[in-house]
């Protein structure tokens, strides 16, 4: 299932959806981006050093992503999931999930500068 269209297209996080989140908790907001970008990067090593893990690791980022409301990360990463279900397009599954988290967490990087 196809996440929400609530982000803008041209940001990879809905921050509309990380206020209700976090209830309007400015600080709260900064610590779940700052956690999720390190989360985000910590499973794609992972799933980079143990192929046998990856559907699991990419379920689990699935969740962090729609909670934050990183919903192309999210869908990504349940592409990434289908490909290894059905046997067909992993590599470009994980690419473009390596890319959605690349924006991301560019974005947060931005937003925690301010």
């Amino acid at each position: 299932m196809p996440s929400p269209p609530l982000a803008p297209i041209d940001s990879p996080l809905d921050l509309d959806h990380l206020s209700r989140m976090t209830l309007g908790d400015a600080e709260l907001e900064q610590e779940v981006l700052a956690m999720f970008a390190e989360q985000a990067a910590r499973l794609l090593a992972a799933m980079t050093a143990l192929p046998a893990e990856t559907g699991t690791l990419a379920h689990k980022l699935k969740g962090s992503a729609r909670g934050i409301g990183a919903f192309a990360v999210a869908d990504a990463a349940a592409s990434l999931e289908t490909a290894i279900r059905t046997g067909h397009g992993r590599p470009h599954a994980f690419a473009a999930l390596k890319e959605a988290v690349a924006e991301a967490r560019a974005a947060i990087a931005a937003m925690l500068k301010r």
